[in-house]
């Protein structure tokens, strides 16, 4: 024998062991449901990870069983997180914004054991409770509530749980392989799908996401995801602040502006991670308050399309860096990110913006391809569009219970996206495949359409969808939400318009609504929107 190196499996527990033994200090501060600041660090969490653990275990749960959680980003959700996988249970985050049959759809075809919620959801629970058929505890995450205990009978609380459970309990060591977590797909078309994610694709995903040219965060970090715990597993970072040590900040239920602002400014957080309707709002609350967020220096945008206009917003106003990422619950999610190359540093400020307005490329770890709808591949000339494929260490490959693979015959994910990629592996979503316009044979993309319109300042948000035409098929017609006391006509919106975009890819209407419908993950719901108004066109070709 020549020699060997150590084989030992990838579990995630192994992540908050190493913030507790190297960074156990450094604090993870949490705003609760009632809306107070609790601090706690990585050893405390750890401890009582691992007391969870102990606790579940006594329960008698076997290998692999799911335990759900229906939670805001907070010291215990993250504890669940590290206490039900690291006891080699499955942690099994729900979206509380799901409609009501689609949350019962999800726990019972999970087959939830446990069900961890938040005060804020305990009417909800105690509603639905009847319809769980397979959840044995249902346990409240804080101390004992005796109201809470007359809603729900034989209610467990969290924090009376952890007691029951051992600071000292060994991580058990099983192989890399085993399901650590699950998230469903948010279900517009169709019942929602499950994406069981390992220890070791969850692993690689937080190594190979996090590398300088990736989120690069640091011990020197302070990290607040604001994109949700439920929402693919708030996109790796409560992996990977610990496995690098960062102070965290979990911002619990309150999203608004002006309250991401206050722990912005009041815990120096340096990156923030979320949705553009988030950055959206912030930008407001910068303007309302006066603050400067002096200590944000990157923000991570991700979910849908970045609005173009939001990049010099936050560059020349306030110094912060907006990092353009791609990604879906089937990738785990990290599918691209995009930062510049060496080249592209002798570039003058706008040509860089127009490169990062782009959702970048992948990191090592996955490859991207696109094809044409029989199936061949297709240049990467950063011109050709086509169907957008993905494969790779932590992409899905059978969704959970399914009897069929999810891939290609020549295994392939295809995203449902519309791409380009050009040479140097940059990609750009030019649409999702079901929204995309097909007017005369040619190709408009909705996300193009609705950028340009939300550059307007009279735009809070805007979408575009086909509508029926009786020559052309597919025409676009944009759906437009006003900013607040902002008036725009629909010939002043259609005229902004001009020089953006070939004459013939210009909206045929705008509609002026009081809301956009939105979903679970806060995307328009353009689904909606099309039976709502679909054949406006064809109205108006009739009168």
């Amino acid at each position: 024998m020549l020699g060997k190196m150590m084989d030992q499996p990838l579990l995630v527990s192994n992540l908050i062991a190493h913030a507790a033994r190297y960074h156990g200090a450094t604090e993870v501060v949490s705003v609760e449901t009632t809306g107070g600041i609790e601090r706690s660090d990585w050893k405390t969490l750890e401890a009582n990870a691992r007391r969870l653990a102990s606790a579940l275990t006594r329960m008698g749960l076997a290998a692999e069983d799911r335990c759900a959680t229906i939670a805001w980003n907070n010291r215990r959700h993250m504890e669940i997180y590290f206490g039900v996988a690291g006891a080699g249970l499955v942690c099994h985050t729900i979206n509380p914004r799901l409609h009501p049959e689609q949350l019962i759809y999800i726990v019972n075809h999970a087959e939830d054991q446990v069900l961890f919620f938040d005060r804020t959801f305990l009417p909800a629970v105690a509603k639905l409770r009847e319809h769980f058929k397979t959840v044995k505890q249902f346990v409240l995450m804080g101390p004992r509530d005796e109201d809470a205990a007359r809603m729900l009978d034989g209610l467990v609380f969290y924090d009376e749980l952890l007691e029951q459970g051992d600071a000292d309990f060994d991580w058990p060591q099983f192989e890399e392989t085993r399901a650590s977590s699950l998230c469903y797909t948010s279900g517009t078309t169709g019942n929602p799908k499950g994406v069981l994610y390992t220890h070791r694709s969850c692993m690689l995903h937080s190594l190979a996401g996090n590398q300088p040219d990736g989120i690069a965060l640091s011990a020197k970090d302070t990290v607040m995801p604001v994109v949700p715990m439920f929402h693919v597993n708030a996109w790796g970072i409560p992996y990977i602040a610990p496995g690098v040590g960062a102070k965290l900040v979990l911002p619990g239920p309150g999203l608004d502006g002006e309250s991401l602002v206050k722990l912005i400014d009041g815990e120096a957080v340096t990156l923030a991670l979320g949705v553009p309707t988030i950055w959206m709002g912030l930008l407001g609350a910068l303007e309302k308050t006066g603050s400067k967020a002096a200590s944000l220096t990157r923000t991570v945008v991700g979910g849908s399309a970045l609005p173009p206009s939001m990049i010099p917003a936050f560059r020349d106003k306030y110094g912060v860096e907006l990092i353009h990422a791609w990604g879906m619950t089937e990738t785990s999610p990290l599918g691209t990110l995009n930062q510049l190359l060496q080249k592209h540093g002798s570039l003058d400020a706008a040509a860089q913006a127009e490169i990062r307005l782009g959702q970048g490329r992948p990191p090592y770890g996955v490859e991207l391809r696109i094809v044409d709808e029989s199936g061949h591949v297709l240049p990467h000339d950063g011109k050709t569009q086509g169907e957008l494929q993905i494969r790779g260490h932590w992409i899905v490959d059978t969704y959970f219970k399914a009897d069929k693979s999810a891939l290609t015959m020549d295994g392939w994910f295809d995203t449902g996206d519309v791409a380009t990629i050009d040479a140097d592996g940059y990609m750009i979503i030019r649409d999702r495949a079901k929204d995309i316009i097909k007017s005369g044979g040619e190709w408009i993309s909705t996300v193009e359409l609705e950028n340009i319109a939300i550059g307007h300042p009279a735009v809070a948000n805007a979408a575009a969808i086909a509508a029926r035409h009786p020559k052309w098929d597919e025409r676009p017609v944009l759906v437009v939400l006003k900013a607040e006391g902002a008036e725009a006509s629909e010939d002043e919106l259609l005229a902004f318009y001009d020089g953006k975009v070939a004459s013939w890819q210009v909206p045929d209407k705008v509609v002026f609504v009081d809301a956009l419908p939105v979903g679970g993950t806060g995307k328009v719901v353009k689904a909606k929107l099309r039976e709502q108004f679909g054949d406006v066109l064809m109205q108006e070709e009739d009168a």
